[in-house]
């Protein structure tokens, strides 16, 4: 593996192309059923707002999206920049009857390819471990979503008490590789391997309380933060400036 995962696009590609066909079965057992449970708390503050055009950045398998188009009545675009999951994607989309209201495109959430103020509201998931810049790209994302609009995040999180933190780290250094191998293969294997280390490693680096000061910074205020299960899931959430 690189020594620096997050700096690297390429690396993202590599990790995930492989995962597509059976991502959303695996995550669900893996995390225990945590990750539905925070997809819903994300796109809940968004469907508060009642938008009509949504963004969802790092879409993987369109999950949120899905959600996000079904919990609102919005049009959903989703972005990702692994190929092989967007295909996925658009196969979960075409099979939930949703082609009409979301749509899905390779890309990058450096760089999207959208106006300024183009979105009533923005989600994004597991995103920004994955590029060089964490501060850069929450302005890209700003910059797309009109003023007063919602924006809102899922992403791991580090357990604050040592008593959670040692049994955290237990379950993502051994139970999670394990369970990945058994359950999805070598793929799987590497991807549990990854995580623990890659989180533990960005946290370090970018603190809790530095990425609540880069989102002020790139233009969102009105920022929450929910930790949940025990610390290991974060959903953050904020509105555009200028509203």
């Amino acid at each position: 593996m690189p020594s620096d995962t997050a700096r690297d696009n390429r690396f993202a590609r590599r990790l995930f192309s492989p995962l597509p066909e059976r991502y959303d079965r695996l995550a669900e057992w893996l995390s225990f059923g945590q990750n539905g449970r925070w997809r819903r708390e994300m796109v809940g503050h968004v469907a508060a707002a009642s938008p009509r055009l949504v963004l969802d950045v790092a879409t993987g398998t369109a999950g949120v999206a899905l959600q996000t188009a079904s919990r609102t009545g919005a049009r959903v675009v989703g972005v990702d920049i692994t190929e092989a999951m967007v295909r996925t994607g658009r196969a979960n989309v075409a099979r939930a009857g949703a082609q009409g209201t979301v749509q899905l495109v390779v890309g990058r959430g450096e760089q999207l390819p959208f106006p300024d103020g183009a979105f009533d509201a923005l989600t994004f998931t597991y995103l920004l471990r994955y590029v060089e810049d964490p501060a850069a790209t929450l302005r890209e994302l700003a910059r797309v979503v009109r003023p007063g609009g919602v924006v809102a995040n899922l992403e791991f999180l580090v357990p604050r008490t040592a008593f959670w933190r040692w049994w955290w780290w237990g379950y993502t250094r051994l139970v999670l590789p394990i369970g990945g191998a058994l359950t999805g293969g070598r793929e799987w294997f590497e991807v549990g391997r990854f995580l623990g280390p890659n989180i533990s490693s960005h946290y370090r680096r970018y603190p809790l309380a530095w990425t609540e000061q880069a989102w002020g910074e790139a233009g969102i205020t009105e920022v929450g933060v929910r930790r949940m299960s025990l610390g290991g899931g974060l959903v953050m959430w904020g509105r555009r400036s200028g509203g």
